[in-house]
């Protein structure tokens, strides 16, 4: 299934199923308004009546008359790997990591997939990075490599957008990872039932209609199920915890010379079979 949230107007969030281009609401479904976490800590016994309202598709609404919000609104964790891709390696002039690299995004970047992205007044050098987004599931502590696809719920498209100039202004990388509206996810959230390999899928990212990165998941040094096990040996992993997988190369940072965004500019990432987001940059009010 395709699940995500969206308004109507000046109407609360709520959590719908994508079917063939329209939206059914879940409304029905015994769970707090707009709440995927809850959708999905409880989507054992929930799963069987949310493909039903879905096959029923009683009250879709076309896509183009909903505003699609991010899938979830408030994630408990979000942890983003850095340096996964060769090429992205190679351009940041830096060895393959001998152990994962990992840092946190905050929870308040969550953002809408088609919604604004702001840029700071001040001198400022933020930057696009397209990722695969994992959301966990049943998740658990000391999940073996093997046992790891089962801990996904599904999967999202992201942007990493990060202020390079607050990024490298310490060792740790969270402050400029971390900016408001600095982590645009969605469109949806697509379960892990209908994603067959997800280390076989085109990943690309535009700004102003110019391809700057075009990869496939297959070329992650560290894959998912490695990042699972890795993560989990440290902590619990939590229904709704979000995992950024990392980004290809291509980003603005490695250009020469190099090409931050600017307001108006666009950025559009997608991932085959996950959909796409698209975001403006405007300058923060």
């Amino acid at each position: 299934m395709k699940l995500l949230r969206y308004s109507v107007g000046s109407a609360p969030a709520v959590l719908g199923a994508l079917v063939e281009g329209d939206v059914v609401p879940l409304s029905a479904l015994p769970v707090p308004p707009g709440d995927m976490g809850a959708l999905i800590a409880g989507w054992g016994r929930l799963a069987d009546d949310a493909r039903e309202i879905a096959w029923r598709a009683t009250g879709r609404i076309k896509l183009d008359e909903v505003h699609v919000l991010a899938p979830l609104a408030r994630p408990g964790k979000i942890f983003a790997i850095g340096l996964n891709y060769a090429d992205h390696i190679a351009e940041s002039k830096l060895g393959t990591p001998e152990q994962q690299v990992w840092f946190t995004k905050a929870v308040t970047a969550i953002h809408g997939p088609y919604d604004p992205v702001e840029i700071p007044h001040e001198p400022s050098c933020v930057d696009y990075e397209v990722e695969m987004v994992a959301i966990i599931g049943r998740g658990g502590r000391d999940i073996g490599r093997g046992d790891a696809p089962g801990a996904i719920f599904g999967y999202c498209v992201g942007n990493d957008v990060t202020e390079r100039r607050w990024q490298h202004s310490s060792s740790q990388w969270s402050l400029g990872k971390s900016f408001d509206t600095h982590a645009p996810i969605g469109p949806w959230i697509t379960t892990a039932d209908e994603v067959t390999d997800p280390h076989a899928l085109d990943i690309k990212c535009w700004v102003n209609e110019e391809l700057r990165q075009n990869s496939n998941t297959s070329h992650l040094v560290f894959n998912l199920w490695d990042q699972i096990e890795h993560l989990s040996h440290a902590m619990t992993l939590e229904p709704g915890d979000l995992i950024f997988t990392g980004t290809p190369g291509g980003i603005g940072a490695a250009m020469d010379p190099r090409r931050f965004l600017q307001p108006s500019d666009l950025v559009r990432c997608e991932i085959a079979g996950l959909g796409h987001i698209e975001n403006s940059l405007r300058l923060r009010g």
